[in-house]
């Protein structure tokens, strides 16, 4: 059974920063990538960021150069930080985790960015 839970969302103003975390524990054995996605109201759930176990990783264009992603292979964990945020970026994110070529997700954490 593997567990995955986010943690660092809230409120902030357009401009201001965030930091997202995820861990991901119980059988993590072999963790291949760890991801981030965002759910806005009536949107699609769609990818912010992707890092695999090597240290690669990939980024949705409307977060590049402002959203950094990074894991502790040691730990299961990764986390998104999140500069100049803008209103669009409010949704809720997901931390996603493949171990094994299965997918786990967590429950979410609410970003909601407003002056």
């Amino acid at each position: 059974q593997v567990q995955v839970v986010e943690s660092g969302g809230g409120l902030v103003q357009p401009g201001g920063s965030l930091r997202l975390s995820c861990a991901a524990s119980g059988s993590t054995f072999s963790v291949s990538a760890m991801a981030w996605y965002r759910q806005a109201p009536g949107e699609q759930r769609e990818l912010v960021a992707v890092i695999t176990s090597g240290g690669r990783s990939n980024y949705a264009d409307s977060v590049k150069g402002r959203f950094t992603i990074s894991t502790d292979n040691t730990k299961n964990t990764a986390s998104l930080q999140m500069n100049n945020l803008k209103p669009e970026d409010t949704a809720v994110y997901y931390c996603n985790v493949v171990i094994n070529q299965r997918i786990y997700w967590g429950q979410g954490t609410q970003v909601t960015v407003s002056s």
